[in-house]
């Protein structure tokens, strides 16, 4: 197809931290040098922080060095940790771990609570004012490369086009965005960062990237209950001590409260629901406390990665480089992302304005990985890589052992434990006894479909689906048949439906797709990688305010 196109030095998709960190230190550095750069930014969401979701307690030092008089210039980092709590839950009682017993990647001295969608929009006015061009509801589909198979940009998604693939009336073809080098910043299972992952075997030699589920809601309760900076994490109940996941607590804001649970993506029983395990976490006497007397006002779910240094791919190839969630940057240990994502863009923006200085375009960044090695985000990373595997073996194993070596070694243990992916570990239904969740109060703990409502999400229903099935015979054949189609319970959202027509009533698979809230569960989860997330038209999906 016959495409319009714009040019540019640099094109970065994807307006998360690692994106704008990248856009800001480009145009930073063009200035210093006195030199002209073009740095374009492209955004699938609706506007900058729509498809934001974290915690989030954010590491302010990579930001400090991004922008020193970040909070002179207002950045909406206002709450800092003032009590840092991490909780051993049983079903009825909780055990908090002793100040002298915790380990240092889960100390949160000096970090803030906030809302990280509203610090990527902050961000942004920050980029814009460098000049930089920001592209919020544009939708990164394709690669694009030249004849010598280098990355010359990206081409962003058609819009209106029919369920059946047609152009409808109102079709608009999307466009080619071309540039020297293009930095890929797309979030945790990226479209495209995945389709560069096969094409450059990215991934030959290094572990399978493993992931957790996020589930997050936003409450407002009563003021008198509210303890502004306020932390608390869980781990143990309601999940049982093999299977790996945790819970956050923050207080924040004007009578915030951030509440959320994390489920390792690696568990083998496919009864478990992520969502309702997170519902079920909200009835614990520890948690009810904060909450009851207060309102929800926002939902949301996102998928994270969690391999560590391990799982990072190869960062680079021909014309450009992954960046952020988008490699696996993520420290899981300490459950923060931001201050790692902002501190990869930055590097990646420094090597290729040395690239561009030097008149090169579309090779290989090379002194992107090789700053990465020399800098603290290696090394923050090489300290708790074995953090993973080791809670991989079950809740008070991996305590102990990583406990171990953080505090014997110091996080410079002589070995390096291995990952393994997430879809292989899930196992037959009839391993394990059905689940019986409790019906939701509507109250403190709910279902999934207002809980989509309160995601602001939004689909046009007559387009292609964006959840693709490679073979449509595998989710009845193999998936329903052998482990009672697991897609209902991963996916947060109502997305995967089992429903039965004709007589006699024969079960098939319906996707709701309108549903979904873009956390990539059932791309990175299926035990069969029958399902693969593309995304949809541009400015579709969530909205999350202040997520």
């Amino acid at each position: 197809m016959e495409r319009e196109s714009m040019e540019f030095d640099v094109l970065i998709v994807g307006g998360g931290p690692s994106g704008l960190a990248a856009a800001i230190r480009l145009k930073q550095l063009a200035n210093d040098a006195g030199r002209e750069l073009s740095v374009c930014l492209i955004e699938k969401g609706s506007e900058l922080g729509a498809h934001i979701l974290s915690g989030a307690v954010i590491d302010p030092k990579a930001l400090a060095e991004l922008l020193p008089n970040w909070q002179a210039d207002g950045a909406p980092l206002t709450t800092a940790v003032t009590e840092d709590r991490f909780m051993f839950l049983t079903k009825t009682g909780s055990f908090q771990v002793p100040d002298f017993a915790m380990l240092p990647a889960l100390r949160n001295h000096g970090n803030y609570i906030g809302s990280l969608g509203q610090l990527v929009r902050w961000l942004g006015t920050q980029a814009e004012a460098l000049g930089v061009e920001i592209y919020p509801g544009f939708a990164g589909s394709e690669v694009l490369y030249d004849d010598a198979g280098r990355v010359i940009g990206v081409a962003t998604g058609d819009m209106g086009r029919l369920h059946d693939g047609s152009e409808g009336p109102n079709f608009q073809p999307g466009m080619a965005l071309l540039a020297k080098y293009t930095l890929f910043a797309e979030g945790c299972r990226g479209q495209l960062g995945r389709s560069l992952e096969e094409r450059f075997k990215l991934r030959e030699g290094v572990d399978p990237q493993t992931y957790g589920l996020g589930i997050k809601e936003l409450w407002e309760i009563p003021k008198e209950k509210h303890q502004p900076g306020l932390l608390m994490h869980t781990a143990g109940w309601p999940l049982n001590q093999s299977t790996y996941g945790g819970s956050f607590l923050y207080h924040y804001g004007e009578n915030r409260v951030a509440v959320g649970f994390v489920l390792g993506l690696g568990y083998s029983n496919p009864w478990l629901s992520a969502f309702e395990e997170m519902q079920r976490y909200k009835t614990h006497p520890v948690v009810r406390t904060h909450l009851e007397g207060g309102k929800r006002l926002a939902y949301g779910a996102r998928a994270l990665t969690a391999g560590g240094l391990q799982s990072l791919p190869k960062l680079t190839f021909p014309g450009g480089a992954l960046i952020g969630d988008n490699a696996g940057f993520l420290h899981a240990a300490r459950i923060k992302g931001t201050h790692t994502a902002i501190k990869s863009g930055m590097l990646a923006a420094e090597a290729a304005f040395a690239a561009l200085s030097a008149e090169r375009r579309q090779d290989e960044l090379s002194d992107y990985p090789a700053l990465v090695r020399s800098s603290w985000l290696q090394s923050e990373l090489h300290s708790t890589r074995n953090f993973k595997p080791w809670m991989s073996k079950g809740l008070w194993l991996g305590t102990l052992a990583f406990g171990i070596e953080q505090k014997l070694f110091g996080g410079k243990a002589p070995w390096t434990l291995r990952n393994q992916a997430d879809h292989l570990k899930l196992k037959p239904a009839s391993h394990y006894k059905r689940i019986d969740y409790p019906k939701p109060d509507g109250v403190l703990t709910f279902d999934r479909l207002s809980s989509v409502f309160l995601s602001n999400t939004n689909h046009a229903e007559d387009q292609p689906c964006h959840l693709q099935l490679r073979n449509p015979a595998v989710p009845i054949g193999i998936n329903y048949e052998e482990y009672a189609a697991p897609e209902q319970r991963y996916c947060p959202a109502g997305v995967y439906e089992i429903v039965r027509d004709g007589e006699p009533a024969t079960p098939r698979l319906q996707i709701n797709a309108q549903n979904c809230v873009h956390c990539k569960s059932c791309d990175i989860k299926d035990p069969t990688q029958n399902i693969t997330w593309v995304a949809p038209q541009g400015g579709e999906g969530p909205i999350y305010n202040e997520m």
